[in-house]
């Protein structure tokens, strides 16, 4: 699955939520004919990322060519259970894309565009988000 090979920090901060709500960069299809693009705000794990392109390419046997557009950089932590307070922080356990509204996720091309729906809406159902297909 998606990991960096190497980071500047093991574990971040948690962050805020800022003022802006909606995604600026990675919105519009840069590389396929159709895409698929987050409606809404979610972590997305690189379990997640994984299972959907895992559904593209087992729907399309394989044809075409997948972008990932997105990649899980944002490290979770998490204490082992009945722990005590006072600790300090957990190890990482998993990494995460934070997803905002209007990020395209996934595209696909080389393939008609019934079959490059279909695996799009599949690959939809795998992540945390709600999501929309996108054509050129």
């Amino acid at each position: 699955m998606l990991q960096p090979k190497k980071t500047k920090h093991r574990k971040w901060q948690k962050g805020r939520s800022r003022k802006r709500t909606t995604e600026t960069r990675g919105t519009k299809l840069d590389f396929g004919s159709m895409g698929l693009q987050a409606v809404s705000a979610a972590y997305v794990s690189s379990k997640q990322i994984e299972a959907a392109r895992k559904a593209i390419n087992n729907y399309t046997k394989r044809g075409g060519k997948v972008w990932i557009r997105i990649f899980p950089d944002k490290p979770i932590t998490q204490r082992p259970p009945e722990l005590t307070m006072g600790g300090g922080k957990g190890s990482v356990d998993h990494y995460v894309f934070p997803v905002k509204p209007g990020r395209m996720l996934f595209e696909i091309d080389g393939i008609p565009n019934e079959t490059a729906g279909e695996a799009l809406r599949k690959a939809g159902f795998k992540l945390p988000v709600k999501t929309r297909i996108v054509t050129k």
